[in-house]
């Protein structure tokens, strides 16, 4: 065999064997892909202050097809299924990594928690009625719970809990109030849908099931016609 062969050969056999890694590299790739994705979404949903949604996912990820992003969530969501200290939970459409429930009161301690932090009574009270029978003005409120809830209202629209959609078309045109998605997220509900029965919420504060029972205004809602309006906080 000629030296000119020998070098043949010995070429063709280290490109075969440089393919066959390549082959084997390219297989692993998707491996290594998944779980950089994976890692990528926990850090991801980690840091966002609000609940990460998938579209908001899909943009941040927009070089990795959305079916990857996808897989790579529900192996997360799978992952975090073991027993641990934290959990994702699905909230106000988008997903967040928080502390498990039977450990907030070691949280709380943490932070030291106060307790004019807390909602009262009558501010529980006030959202429960407008989160079933929204939207809702302050009027048909007090009249629902026996009480002026102006104060009330204020503390609720401070806290983000509610917000002005609208005016009623009666004398007077009053605000009209609805839960945020601050609510939803406050509370862990991906949506409205995800209230408890009104029987239970009833119970739990002390009212009358028919008063949380969701009705639809009979006048129709007038659009705002003044934004300010919803940033002022005043009650009407």
């Amino acid at each position: 065999m000629t030296d000119r062969q020998d070098g043949l050969e010995g070429q063709e056999g280290q490109d075969q064997r440089e393919a066959n890694e390549g082959v084997q590299d390219d297989e692993s790739l998707p491996r290594r892909a998944a779980a950089e994705l994976k890692a990528i979404l926990e850090a991801l949903i980690f840091a966002s202050p609000d609940p990460l949604t998938p579209k908001a996912m899909f943009r941040l990820l927009d070089t990795e097809p959305k079916e990857d992003v996808l897989a790579a969530l529900a192996e997360l969501k799978q992952n975090y299924e073991r027993p641990g200290g934290l959990q994702i939970v699905e909230v106000a459409g988008g997903y967040q990594i928080v502390t498990r429930p039977d450990l907030h009161e070691w949280v709380r301690r943490l932070f030291h928690e106060r307790t004019t932090q807390k909602l009262t009574v009558q501010a529980l009270e006030t959202l429960a009625v407008i989160a079933y029978r929204q939207p809702i003005t302050a009027a048909e409120i007090t009249e629902v719970r026996g009480v002026n809830t102006s104060g009330v209202l204020n503390t609720l629209l401070e806290r983000h809990l509610i917000k002005i959609v609208g005016r009623k078309q009666v004398v007077g045109r009053p605000f009209m109030y609805a839960t945020t998605r601050e609510f939803l997220i406050r509370f862990g509900l991906n949506d409205l849908t995800d209230l408890p029965k009104v029987e239970d919420m009833a119970e739990a504060l002390g009212l009358d099931a028919p008063i949380l029972i969701e009705q639809s205004p009979s006048e129709e809602m007038l659009p705002l016609e003044e934004p300010e309006d919803t940033s002022s906080g005043s009650i009407h």
